[in-house]
């Protein structure tokens, strides 16, 4: 069954499939102002799959994937622009691999981290770049 919330102000608050009480398929949610605040998928009211995230102004603050309702694998996090700012490596909700960091699309930094503890950081792509493998990073 197609379900709705609504805010006081009777703007729609979120949006979605419900079945036997159980969150389902594609859901939206939105900010007060009618925006739209996040959108993806659920499957036992767990998040899966991919989900965006917005900010009350509408920019995309950030993206990723979902795995038994944990983040999982790369996410995505964008600059007041919609550039993005830095990339994760997620693994159960927390960072496990590489968080690379940009200015203006240009790989200014990078961290390795192993069950959410920082193991390693760089400072130039030049150094990353000869202590790494890239293809790790797809």
């Amino acid at each position: 069954m197609y379900h709705k919330e609504y805010y006081e102000t009777g703007k729609t608050k979120a949006e979605g499939w419900i079945y036997n009480g159980i969150k389902t398929g594609y859901w939206r949610f939105y900010h007060p102002n009618g925006k739209i605040s996040e959108q993806g998928y659920y499957q036992n009211n767990q998040r899966i799959k991919y989900w965006y995230f917005y900010s009350s102004q509408g920019k995309k603050q950030s993206e990723g994937h979902y795995t038994e309702g944990k983040r999982a694998n790369w996410w995505l996090f964008y600059d007041q622009n919609g550039n993005i700012n830095h990339k994760c490596q997620l693994s159960n909700g927390i960072k496990n691999g590489y968080c690379l960091m940009y200015n203006n699309t240009k790989l200014t930094s990078a961290e390795k981290y192993k069950n959410g503890k920082k193991i390693k950081e760089w400072f130039s792509f030049s150094s990353f770049r000869r202590e790494n493998n890239l293809s790790d990073l797809k």
